[in-house]
């Protein structure tokens, strides 16, 4: 099974503490795998490449998928990637999940093993794109990132799968609001797509369709710069929650 159209799903969220385990799937992650329409038993790629694959937190994550009954891979980028067809590999899953980490070096790799190429060919046939942080602002022409150091650059060179700007943990670092409100005023980041900590965008194609929140609070945000005025405006959007 797969989603009816190319959809993205696009957080600042995804996990929880688990009862058992170290951590479970959390209400953002079930949603991407809802979204996939992936019948009895998901299954999911993990791409740990902005944490540098730490094989301790792939086991977390396969923890994880055996409480929630999904199916997970590893899509590991070092040592070397887990198949000479990443095409084959990446479109035998329901939901690809990026995780967080590093923006800027998760997008360098992926430049070197050619990812963004089969990432888009999934996303076209329907494979659910997701994750949180990084593997949000991955999808967009780029965002606010710490990826350097503590104060925050902007990247611009994501897989631009969607034409937006995008800033993550909106509410909890206080420098991530006005670092984007500069950029988009700068023309840095064309209108960007925001998200606090627990929220997330559904996109169906490049149309941001639906914000949605795992959290009973924490909104989602869509900041762009007046044609008219020049002025930067921020528009609060509607979020459902899960």
């Amino acid at each position: 099974m797969a989603a009816e159209q190319p959809t993205i799903l696009a957080t600042s969220g995804g996990w929880r503490h688990g009862e058992r385990t170290d951590i479970e799937f959390g209400k953002l992650i079930h949603h991407a795998l809802e979204l996939s329409d992936p019948g009895s038993r998901p299954r999911l790629c993990y791409v740990g490449t902005a944490g540098g694959d730490q094989r301790w937190f792939n086991a977390n994550v396969s923890d994880a998928g055996r409480v929630a009954g999904v199916e997970v891979s590893h899509l590991n980028l070092f040592p070397m990637p887990p198949s000479t067809d990443l095409v084959d590999f990446v479109l035998g899953h329901d939901v690809v999940w990026v995780n967080g980490g590093s923006v800027a070096n998760l997008l360098a790799i992926w430049r070197v093993h050619d990812l963004g190429p089969v990432l888009r060919e999934a996303w076209q046939a329907g494979v659910v794109l997701s994750g949180v942080s990084a593997g949000s602002i991955c999808w967009y022409v780029g965002g606010p990132t710490d990826s350097f150091g503590p104060e925050l650059r902007v990247v611009t060179d994501g897989l631009g799968m969607l034409p937006y700007g995008n800033g993550v943990h909106y509410d909890s670092e206080a420098a991530r609001r006005p670092v984007t409100h500069e950029a988009v005023a700068a023309g840095t980041l064309p209108t960007t797509h925001c998200t606090d900590d627990g929220a997330g965008l559904v996109y169906h194609g490049t149309e941001l369709v639906e914000a949605v929140s795992e959290r009973s609070r924490g909104g989602a945000y869509v900041v762009e710069r007046d044609a008219a005025t020049g002025e930067v405006v921020e528009h609060v959007l509607p979020v459902r929650r899960l």
